[in-house]
């Protein structure tokens, strides 16, 4: 590997180690083996390195939850997994949440949350409906934006109460109970 991709591997571990408002310049190349100009000229900035590492490690996360997926069928199966899947991202997760407080005041941090979260959207629509979004992007983004919702909410819940998570039965008799009213 290069200087770049140790760069983006030492961002992931100390991302996920210590989060991002705990993670320094000096972390991240210690973790990488850099020096510390190397961050400066391969990224411009700590920032920009490590949104890079985090889109990076959700694409990860994306992939992995992909493959957990396939043929799972039923939405009881699917989030079933889903749900299993929090405990192996806990990290990744908290370091979501963490970023949302830093959002209002980092516009280059917003913009890569927003296309993260459009692609996001795009994929759960297709992993959970199996509708691709160049066949009907309106209903795609539609059902990807519940879906969205509904991890995040999971996603929460799991992080402040891991034993409160509702199964998926549970959120499926839910929907159905706001479908008949």
């Amino acid at each position: 590997m290069g200087n770049r991709e140790e760069l983006l591997a030492g961002a992931k571990a100390c991302l996920l180690e210590k989060g991002y408002a705990g993670t320094t310049a000096r972390d991240i190349a210690t973790s990488a083996g850099v020096s510390l100009a190397a961050i400066g000229y391969h990224f411009g900035s700590k920032e920009a390195l490590l949104g890079e590492a985090l889109q990076q490690a959700l694409a990860e996360w994306g992939d992995e939850l992909a493959g957990l997926l396939a043929g799972s069928g039923d939405f009881t199966t699917a989030w079933t997994k889903v749900i299993e899947s929090f405990d192996r991202g806990r990290p990744l997760w908290a370091i979501q949440f963490e970023l949302l407080a830093h959002l209002e005041r980092h516009p280059e941090l917003r913009a890569s949350f927003t296309e993260a979260n459009e692609h996001a959207r795009l994929g759960l629509a297709e992993l959970l409906q199996g509708i691709h979004p160049t066949g009907d992007p309106a209903e795609a983004r539609r059902l990807g934006a519940f879906y969205q919702v509904l991890l995040a909410g999971l996603a929460a819940v799991s992080l402040a109460e891991p034993d409160g998570v509702p199964t998926p039965a549970d959120l499926l008799a839910a929907m159905r109970s706001i479908t008949a009213t």
